[in-house]
C-alpha cells in the first residue's frame, strides 16, 4: 500500500498503516519517516490520530544529526517522493541531495506545511559575533538621522509635587533635569521612571509635551513592571552573549520577567545558570545605558534580518507606512516601545530563577523554543529576602504538601487531572459547602447544567471563534460537540426556557458543574493550572437599576469568604476599552454603579482605566497570601454581550417610548469567590502550609490509647466524635506511645485525644495539640462543645 502524501485521507491512512508498527517501514526509522514528519507539519490531537501522534514525538526527538544519519528504505512507501535520497538535512532548501543521484524536489504542499510549522527553518545558525556586528553598526547609522520631533523648541510647563514647576522645551528639557531640579542627589538614583500627563517616559528621553510629573521608584506597580521589562533585555543579552540563538519576546511578569530563545538542538539547563548570571554581573557593572531609535518598518527588517522571529513580528505588528521605536542596551538592540530604566546599574542583582520549554506564540508545533526566567531587584537585601521567600515557599508547595498528607495526586493516563483522595475531598467539599450555606443566605439558587453541548451552542455564545482551541471537541452522530469549559452559555438558555418578567429580578442562578478545558501540557502545573475543574461559579440576571444593589451583594459575599481565610486583597475598577460593545450611556451608568457599590463598600480601590472587557466593565480582586505574592482570584464581571446574542428579554414595568414595547434586555453578573475550587485548593494549601484550621482540617483528631488495654474506649470515643461529624482516627499500632503522638503531630492531626485508665474511668480524653500544646482533661461532651465551636467560628487559631 502506498500511502499519498496529497490524499484528503493521507492523516487517516497513516494512523491505520502506524497502527500496527514503529515506523513506515516495520521496527527501524527511514528518511522517509522525516518526509512524513515534515509533511503534516504539526502534531496532530492524539484523540484522532493517536498513532501518527506518537510517530510524529519519536521523530522529532532525535536530533539533526540523527535524522540526517537514517537509511533510505529498500522502496517508497510514500506517493509523490522519488527515494533518491539519502539525508533529510536539507530540507529546509527545498531539496534532498545525495552523492551520484539525481536532486529530488519536494512537493509544494509539503514546502507549504514545512514553513507553517517553523518561522526558522531555512535560516542559518546565527552567529552572535556576525549578528551583533550588523546590528551595531545600523544602529550607529540611524541613531545619527533620527527625525527631529514637530514640536521642537514648543514652551512647555512641568508640574510637581508640593506646587513645584519647570518651564522647559519639546525635543530639549529631559526628566532627569527635573529630577535634578526639583529631589535631592541621593534620591535620583532610586528613580527608576518618570509618568508625566499620566503617561510613562524614559528618564532621560527628551520631552514633547508638559504636564504633572511623577517620579516612580520600584515599590510603584508601573515602575516594577517597567524594572523588569528592563531586565528581560539584560536577561536576553547575556543569552546572545552565551548560546548565539535568536530571541523571540521578553516580557515582564507579576512576579519577575522571562526572554524566550530559539536554539535549534542546543538547551539551556541548570548547569547553564553559572554562565547565564556570570554575564549578567558583567552587563551590571558596565553601567549600560538604554536608548531609543525611530525607524522604519524597511530599516527594522533590515537591522533584525538575521533573526526570523523578529522578522514575523515586524511584519505583522508594524504598518508599512509607521515608525518603530527600537531600544538598545550594551550588544543587545530589540524592537520594543518601552519606556526603560536609565542605565543597567540600577539593577542591584539580578539572577536566573528557572527554565522550561515554550512554543513561538504559545501554539504546540510551532517552534520549540527555551524560556529562562528571571528575577531583579534595586538592592541586595531585597534579592536575599525574596530568596528566603523562594525557600518558604518550596517547603509550602501544595504539590508536596497533597502528596505528603495524601491529599491528591495526578497521573499521565488522565493529565492535568486531579484525582482527590479521602483527606482531600474532605477539604474540597468543605469549600464547597461555605459557599453553599452562603447562597441559601443570600438568595442564589443553585443549577445543574449539562456537561456537554453542540459546537451551535458555542457559535451562538462566540466561544466557537474566540476559544475553540481551548475546547475538548469530538463526533456525535455526524454533529461537532464540546465539553462545556464554562457555564455562562448554559445559564443563558435556562434563563431564556420561558417568559421572564420584571418582578423576577434578579435571578442568580450557582453552577458547581464540572469543567473543561484544553490547556497545553506544557501549562499544566499542579492544582493552579488543569484541565478539569469546578467553580464556585454564578450569574445574576439582573435590571439596569439592580446593577448597584447587586455588585453591593457580591463585594459582601467576597469580604465575607475572604476574611476567614485571612486575606488581604486589592480591587481595581477596569473600565471600557477602546474596543466595546453596546451604548456609551450603558457604560457609563454601570461603571458608575460599580464605583459607588465600591464606595460604600468601605473596600480601598484604585481604576484601571481602559482594561475592561469589550462587553463590560469589571472588578479584578487579586489576593495577597503569606508569602506576600500576588494572585488572582475571584471576579465580578458586567456583560451587555451574551443577552444580546442570545436574545435574552423580560416583560418590563413600562413601555419603550420609541418601539412601544414592554421587552427589556437583561445585564448579567458573572461572578465567581473562590474561582477554580482546585486553584483555590492550591493556594490555602500554601497559605496554611499544611496546617489546616479546624473546620477545614482532614484530620481533626486522632485517639491514641496509652496501652493496648485502652483500645476498646479509644475505639469508642473515636466512633462517638465521627457520628458527630468531625474526621477522627485512632491510633491502635504496636508502636510506643511517644513515637504515636509525634507521628500525629506531624500528620497535622489538630488534637491529640490521649485516653487511659483516668480517662477512660471519667468518660474523658487528655487533650493535646499538634504543637505539643497540653490542654488537660476534658469530658467527651466538653470536647464535642469545643469542636462545634471551632467549626461555627471558622477560627484559623486552631
Amino acid at each position: 500500500m502506498k500511502i499519498d502524501l496529497n490524499s484528503p485521507t493521507f492523516l487517516a491512512d497513516l494512523n491505520a498503516h502506524l497502527a500496527y508498527q514503529s515506523y513506515l517501514h516495520g521496527f527501524n526509522p527511514t528518511v522517509e519517516d522525516v518526509i512524513v514528519v515534515s509533511h503534516v507539519g504539526r502534531e496532530p490531537k492524539s484523540s484522532e490520530y493517536p498513532h501518527v501522534a506518537r510517530h510524529f514525538r519519536t521523530i522529532n526527538s532525535l536530533s539533526a544529526q540523527e535524522q540526517k544519519n537514517l537509511p533510505q528504505p529498500e522502496s517508497s512507501i510514500l506517493k509523490h517522493v522519488d527515494l533518491n535520497v539519502a539525508c533529510a538535512d536539507e530540507l529546509c532548501d527545498g531539496k534532498f541531495e545525495k552523492p551520484n543521484a539525481k536532486p529530488v524536489t519536494i512537493p509544494e504542499t509539503m514546502k507549504k506545511k514545512e514553513a507553517g510549522k517553523s518561522v526558522a527553518s531555512g535560516f542559518p545558525a546565527p552567529k552572535f559575533e556576525e549578528f551583533s556586528a550588523h546590528r551595531i553598526a545600523l544602529w550607529e547609522k540611524l541613531k545619527a538621522n533620527q527625525p527631529t520631533i514637530p514640536n521642537k523648541g514648543e514652551k512647555l510647563k512641568f508640574e510637581g509635587e508640593n506646587g513645584k514647576t519647570y518651564s522647559g522645551e519639546a525635543g530639549v528639557t529631559r526628566p532627569i533635569d527635573l529630577a535634578k531640579e526639583w529631589l535631592q542627589k541621593d534620591k535620583i538614583g532610586d528613580i527608576v521612571v518618570v509618568k508625566i500627563d499620566g503617561k510613562l517616559w524614559d528618564l532621560g528621553r527628551v520631552t514633547e509635551f508638559g504636564g504633572k510629573v511623577e517620579f516612580l521608584e520600584f515599590d510603584h506597580p508601573e515602575a516594577q513592571e517597567v524594572f523588569w521589562h528592563s531586565s528581560s533585555h539584560i536577561l536576553g543579552q547575556a543569552l546572545e552573549r552565551v548560546f548565539g540563538g535568536n530571541l523571540t519576546k521578553g516580557p515582564p511578569t507579576e512576579s519577575g520577567f522571562f526572554y524566550d530563545i530559539y536554539l535549534g538542538s542546543q538547551v539551556v539547563n541548570e548547569e547553564s545558570y553559572e554562565k547565564i548570571n556570570s554575564e549578567i554581573s558583567k552587563i551590571l557593572k558596565e553601567k549600560q545605558v538604554f536608548e531609543r531609535i525611530l525607524v522604519t518598518k524597511q530599516d527594522g527588517l533590515e537591522l533584525f534580518k538575521h533573526n526570523p522571529f523578529k522578522l514575523e513580528i515586524i511584519r505583522n505588528k508594524v504598518p508599512d507606512d509607521a515608525l518603530m521605536s527600537i531600544y538598545r542596551c550594551g550588544t543587545l538592540i530589540d524592537p520594543c516601545r518601552g519606556p526603560h530604566i536609565p542605565n543597567t546599574q540600577i539593577v542591584k542583582s539580578c539572577v536566573v530563577t528557572k527554565n522550561s520549554g515554550a512554543y513561538w506564540e504559545g501554539k504546540a508545533g510551532l517552534d520549540s523554543l527555551q524560556r529562562v526566567y528571571g528575577i531583579s531587584f534595586p538592592s541586595k537585601e531585597r534579592m536575599t529576602e525574596w530568596q528566603h521567600i523562594q525557600e518558604e515557599a518550596k517547603k509550602r508547595d501544595h504539590r508536596l504538601i497533597g502528596l505528603h498528607q495524601e491529599l491528591f495526586f495526578f497521573q499521565d493516563l488522565s493529565p492535568g487531572s486531579c484525582f482527590w483522595l479521602p483527606h482531600g475531598t474532605r477539604i474540597y467539599n468543605k469549600l464547597i459547602e461555605t459557599i453553599k450555606k452562603e447562597y441559601w443566605n443570600r438568595g442564589f439558587q443553585e443549577v445543574v447544567t449539562p456537561n456537554m453541548y453542540s459546537m451551535k451552542l458555542w457559535e451562538i455564545s462566540g466561544h466557537a471563534t474566540k476559544y475553540r482551541e481551548n475546547m475538548f471537541l469530538f463526533d456525535v452522530e455526524g454533529s461537532e460537540f464540546a465539553l462545556k469549559p464554562m457555564n455562562c452559555p448554559g445559564h443563558c438558555l435556562m434563563f431564556a426556557h420561558r417568559h421572564r418578567s420584571y418582578r423576577e429580578l434578579p435571578i442568580r442562578f450557582a453552577d458547581f458543574g464540572v469543567l473543561h478545558r484544553n490547556e497545553i501540557s506544557g501549562a499544566l502545573h499542579g492544582l493552579t493550572r488543569v484541565r478539569r475543574f469546578q467553580q464556585d461559579d454564578a450569574h445574576i440576571f439582573c435590571m439596569p437599576a439592580q446593577i448597584k444593589e447587586e455588585i453591593t451583594g457580591c463585594l459582601n459575599f467576597l469580604n465575607s469568604i475572604y476574611g476567614i481565610f485571612g486575606f488581604h486583597y486589592d480591587v481595581r475598577l477596569s473600565t471600557r476599552p477602546e474596543q466595546y460593545l453596546g451604548e456609551i450611556e450603558v457604560w457609563n451608568a454601570a461603571e458608575k454603579a460599580l464605583a459607588d457599590a465600591l464606595d460604600e463598600s468601605g473596600l480601598k480601590w484604585e481604576v484601571n482605566p481602559g482594561d475592561g472587557a469589550f462587553y463590560g466593565p469589571k472588578i479584578d480582586i487579586t489576593l495577597t497570601d503569606a508569602l506576600k505574592r500576588k494572585i488572582q482570584c475571584g471576579t465580578i464581571q458586567l456583560d451587555f454581550q451574551l443577552p444580546e446574542r442570545f436574545g435574552l428579554e423580560y416583560t418590563s414595568s413600562e413601555a419603550d417610548e420609541a418601539t412601544n414595547q414592554k421587552f427589556a434586555r437583561p445585564v448579567i453578573i458573572h461572578r465567581a469567590i473562590l474561582g477554580s475550587v482546585e486553584r483555590f485548593v492550591s493556594i490555602v494549601t500554601e497559605q496554611y502550609a499544611g496546617k489546616w484550621p479546624f473546620w477545614l482540617s482532614p484530620r481533626q483528631g486522632i485517639v491514641v490509647p496509652v496501652a493496648a488495654a485502652f483500645n476498646g474506649f479509644a475505639e469508642k470515643v473515636k466512633n462517638i466524635l465521627q457520628r458527630h461529624g468531625y474526621y477522627v482516627d485512632v491510633e491502635l499500632s504496636s508502636k510506643k506511645f511517644a513515637k504515636k503522638v509525634r507521628e500525629s503531630q506531624l500528620s497535622q492531626y489538630n488534637f491529640i485525644l490521649v485516653v487511659g485508665e483516668e480517662e477512660e474511668k471519667n468518660e474523658s480524653v487528655n487533650v493535646r495539640t499538634r504543637d505539643n500544646v497540653v490542654h488537660g482533661m476534658k469530658t467527651i461532651d466538653e470536647l464535642l462543645q469545643d469542636f462545634r465551636s471551632y467549626s461555627e467560628s471558622k477560627s484559623n487559631s486552631h
